[in-house]
């Protein structure tokens, strides 16, 4: 993967997998220490996608306050919690709201500079993949659809 030649010293990592329904779907989020935030990278490959043209997915990506991504039949990745929002903001301002994945033929790429959270904040908790993109209005998590796929994140 591209990220890991750029990354080599992140702070900290999620492996993320899909779902049984998606199981084609992996990929990587790096968490780096920088200035006076977090830089965040994601890289993730086999998103459901859509070769039309001008057409493609877009997808909710947000930290969730779960420590596993395990669940139960209507959802797989139940224990991953709802968005990670430790100063009880209203969506789409909680520290966990990421911004969306755009998908191209199955992949996608994204890194983003924040400081809504620190790494130490986030160390065990679920970074999560949803099959629609966020509306950044509704309440309380922007209506993203369900979750496909999750990771939990640990120190490097």
């Amino acid at each position: 993967m591209f990220i890991k030649k750029i990354n080599k010293k992140y702070d900290a990592k999620a492996d993320i997998y899909g779902s049984s329904l998606y199981k084609q779907l992996k990929g990587v989020v790096y968490f780096k220490n920088w200035k006076k935030g977090v830089l965040v990278t994601a890289e993730v490959d086999g998103l459901p996608n859509t070769k039309k043209l001008c057409d493609g997915n877009v997808f909710g990506f947000h930290i969730h306050d779960g420590d596993s991504c395990s669940g139960n039949k209507e959802d797989e990745f139940a224990n991953s919690g709802m968005h990670y929002n430790p100063k009880n903001c209203l969506h789409p301002f909680h520290a966990g709201d990421l911004p969306p994945l755009f998908e191209n033929d199955g992949y996608a790429y994204m890194s983003f500079y924040t400081n809504r959270f620190t790494i130490a904040e986030i160390i065990g908790k679920t970074i999560v993949i949803h099959s629609n993109p966020d509306d950044f209005t509704s309440q309380p998590s922007g209506n993203s659809g369900r979750k496909i796929a999750c990771g939990v994140i640990k120190n490097n």
